[in-house]
């Protein structure tokens, strides 16, 4: 067959491949036997230059996923169309893949033509077979449905390892800058329930791992393991992920890089599933993906946003806001404080002379250094900084006398350091006590310590700057 008059005559980029089928069935090498000027002027490469029947990887650069769709067109001499994601050329490519006659034994032919745009094309992206569409719908429509937005990643987690036919799916999120990873959700079969889940192996150091993974997937929008065999290859590259996916009893694996503005903000994978029916599974994992890096990225910008404008700055505790919101819920009874509760005011003594003859970074650290003590010794109990130099805790499931005792910890805490001095003021009682006014008795009491602390030591009283 003349393969350069069948390139020649398509309207678009074209080639075709030779896939070399080794004895044993597996793929051997894949070479371009020809390529019309539209393909060689996409991959860079000049008339002269083209040498048919050469590596495709003399032209561009090897993927392992390329290469299983090649083989799988030719082995089961089936068409692939497929609309995917290729980060090595930061756009996204639509490929088409079709099976030629071969008069020779142990090689096949194919034909492949691909479109390719800077930007998602969402008709594309939706172009799927009714029952995939149907998946991926519901996906959506779960994010929609419910406020609940960790319910929802549990349910859709649930859904893909279900119609991946796979043992285990999981979401896993990434913070590159911080270098750690966390598990957003989990699903596996009963069969798995008994091995050590993936959050296990997240608290023993998994990031090392994870900043692996771009190396495999190499440019491509997806990393597959089909097979044993083929798990035998991540031996070479990744020895300690592959033990403990032997470990882990993984044969076939699927992930994908979930995207955001440009960045990796996670994974999501799929375990021991149906070989068989990977380019469904393809399927659904690219849009799924593509769909909940959107809904992920904004959940997390949400509460970032959320978790900000609740937050002192400088100390990191709650501010005055988040107070104001906390205190209107329990008066309207939004909120239930769940029986006894206690109120405690501490107010910073000796702020204004530390600004005034040290500066302001240095009353900034005295701050810092009186948030670390009110949080040694509240580990379990909301700290809000409602003021310059005042703080507020609201201790719950506490008895009285465990009240009592945190106190005393606290001003011992503050008579034994050489910088934090608090003046402080409290109120405990139950339920039926209005928390406005156990607010009003801590302030008072407060005050009235902080005079206290001047009248025994009225040397340590600032009276401003002298002339």
């Amino acid at each position: 067959m003349d393969y350069n008059t069948v390139v020649n005559t398509l309207n678009k980029i074209g080639s075709v491949l030779s896939v070399e089928i080794k004895p044993d069935g597996t793929c051997g090498e894949i070479c371009v036997e020809a390529a019309n000027d539209t393909y060689l002027q996409s991959v860079n490469v000049a008339r002269e230059d083209f040498v048919p029947g050469k590596p495709y990887y003399n032209y561009v650069p090897p993927t392992r996923n390329y290469e299983a769709m090649c083989f799988r067109c030719v082995n089961e001499n089936r068409m692939i169309h497929s609309y995917i994601n290729v980060a090595i050329y930061n756009a996204w490519m639509e490929v088409y893949l079709l099976p030629l006659k071969s008069a020779e034994d142990g090689k096949g032919y194919l034909l492949f033509s691909y479109d390719m745009t800077p930007k998602v094309d969402a008709e594309k992206m939706s172009d799927l077979s009714p029952d995939l569409a149907m998946e991926v719908i519901q996906t959506a429509v779960k994010l929609r449905e419910t406020d609940d937005f960790q319910a929802a990643m549990d349910s859709i987690i649930d859904d893909i390892r279900v119609n991946c036919e796979a043992n285990r799916c999981c979401i896993l999120l990434t913070d590159f800058d911080n270098e750690s990873c966390s598990v957003l959700c989990e699903s596996v079969t009963e069969a798995e329930a008994h091995i050590k889940n993936v959050s296990a192996y997240v608290e023993e150091g998994f990031f090392h791992i994870v900043k692996t993974w771009d190396d495999l997937i190499a440019g491509s929008n997806c990393y597959i393991i089909h097979d044993a065999e083929e798990l035998e290859l991540l031996k070479e590259k990744s020895e300690i992920w592959y033990e403990s996916l032997k470990d882990a009893g993984v044969f076939s694996l699927v992930i994908y890089p979930l995207k955001a503005n440009g960045e990796t903000i996670g994974y999501i994978w799929a375990t021991n599933f149906n070989s068989e029916n990977t380019l469904n599974i393809k399927a659904i994992l690219e849009v799924t993906a593509f769909i909940l890096a959107s809904e992920i990225s904004n959940h997390q910008l949400f509460e970032k946003t959320k978790v900000l404008s609740a937050t002192d700055l400088l100390t990191g505790l709650y501010n005055r806001n988040a107070m104001n919101n906390r205190i209107t819920n329990i008066v309207s009874g939004k909120e239930d404080v769940g029986g006894d509760y206690g109120v405690v005011f501490a107010d910073l003594n000796g702020l204004k002379e530390v600004n005034d003859r040290q500066g302001h970074v240095a009353g900034d650290n005295l701050l810092k250094a009186a948030a670390a003590l009110i949080r040694d010794v509240y580990v379990d109990s909301d700290i809000f900084r409602v003021g310059g130099d005042e703080f507020l805790v609201l201790v719950t499931k506490h008895t009285e006398n465990e009240f009592n005792a945190f106190v005393d910890k606290l001003k011992a805490k503050c008579e034994n350091s050489d910088i934090v001095k608090l003046a402080v003021g409290t109120c405990f009682g139950d339920k039926t006590l209005d928390i406005r006014t156990a607010m009003h008795l801590a302030d008072e009491r407060m005050y009235a310590d902080k005079e206290e602390y001047y009248r025994k030591h009225p040397e340590l009283k600032y009276r401003g700057k002298q002339e």
